[in-house]
């Protein structure tokens, strides 16, 4: 079984790890090009990309063009694999190989689909979540599924750490399942569209919260959901806060880590 591999960032990384661990190498990757990071804007390349090193071919098109298609033709790959890739693909990369184009969604598809899944299902004080391997078409985490699996969510659970779960759950199933695929011992089926829900980007003003005048289990549920970035906040005293830890206990608000604007992270045990 020869798959490539498109995907770009810290989640993609860890799916892909998976596969490597299991040696279900892909025959190449294909990840966003290097680009500026942090205050200083040193050029750095993509987690994917740190990831492979010179042991995978690596692709790394500004524009999805004739030569790239050529790139892409010369591996001869049996199916493609996306995981948080970054970058609309266009029809004639996902219908190039034979068995189209496997999607990793970390939601239980049709539920939560688009770009904050896992955000958004610790905003919604959801008890569980999964993820789901399927067949992409045209329309956004639209296309039959393949293969699912649940993940319980831990009160304590961040963006951070249950995209790291996640992303290891979603290898391991992407090692079960891929080669059942290729095989045609399991069919795709048709997600039950009416039961879909969509995720939006999330914009820097909805990280904002009012300690006064929000409700407390909303204020944790974004403290996690936005861990690290972009981070919830508030205003006191007129400053600008970063709330980087709070806890829920008995129904009341404590924050356990703070950052002002222009300091130092700093931890602290306040009721609200």
């Amino acid at each position: 079984m020869k798959y490539i591999y498109f995907g770009t960032p810290d989640f993609a990384a860890d799916v892909l790890q998976e596969l490597i661990n299991a040696d279900m190498p892909p025959v190449a990757v294909v990840t966003n090009p290097d680009r500026p990071s942090g205050r200083k804007k040193i050029i750095t390349p993509p987690a994917v990309k740190k990831l492979v090193g010179q042991s995978i071919p690596v692709l790394q098109p500004e524009e999805l063009d004739q030569s790239f298609a050529q790139q892409l033709e010369s591996f001869d790959a049996d199916v493609f694999v996306l995981a948080a890739y970054g970058k609309i693909l266009p029809k004639w990369v996902v219908e190039m190989p034979q068995k189209g184009m496997v999607g990793v969604h970390p939601s239980l598809l049709p539920k939560y689909r688009g770009a904050t899944p896992i955000q958004s299902v610790i905003m919604a004080g959801e008890k569980e979540t999964g993820t789901s391997l399927f067949v992409i078409d045209e329309e956004v985490d639209h296309g039959p599924i393949l293969n699912q699996e649940k993940l319980l969510i831990e009160d304590t659970d961040t963006y951070t750490s249950l995209s790291e779960k996640l992303a290891k759950l979603s290898g391991q199933l992407l090692i079960k399942t891929l080669p059942e695929y290729i095989k045609e011992e399991i069919a795709p089926h048709v997600q039950d569209h009416d039961q879909a829900t969509l995720t939006n980007k999330f914009q820097t003003e909805d990280a904002e919260v009012d300690l006064e005048k929000d409700d407390p289990i909303t204020i944790w549920r974004k403290v996690r959901a936005l861990n690290p970035e972009p981070g919830a906040y508030a205003f006191k005293d007129g400053k600008r806060m970063k709330i980087l830890e709070a806890e829920l206990k008995d129904d009341q608000l404590i924050l356990k880590k703070i950052q002002f604007a222009g300091e130092k992270p700093k931890e602290i045990d306040e009721k609200i």
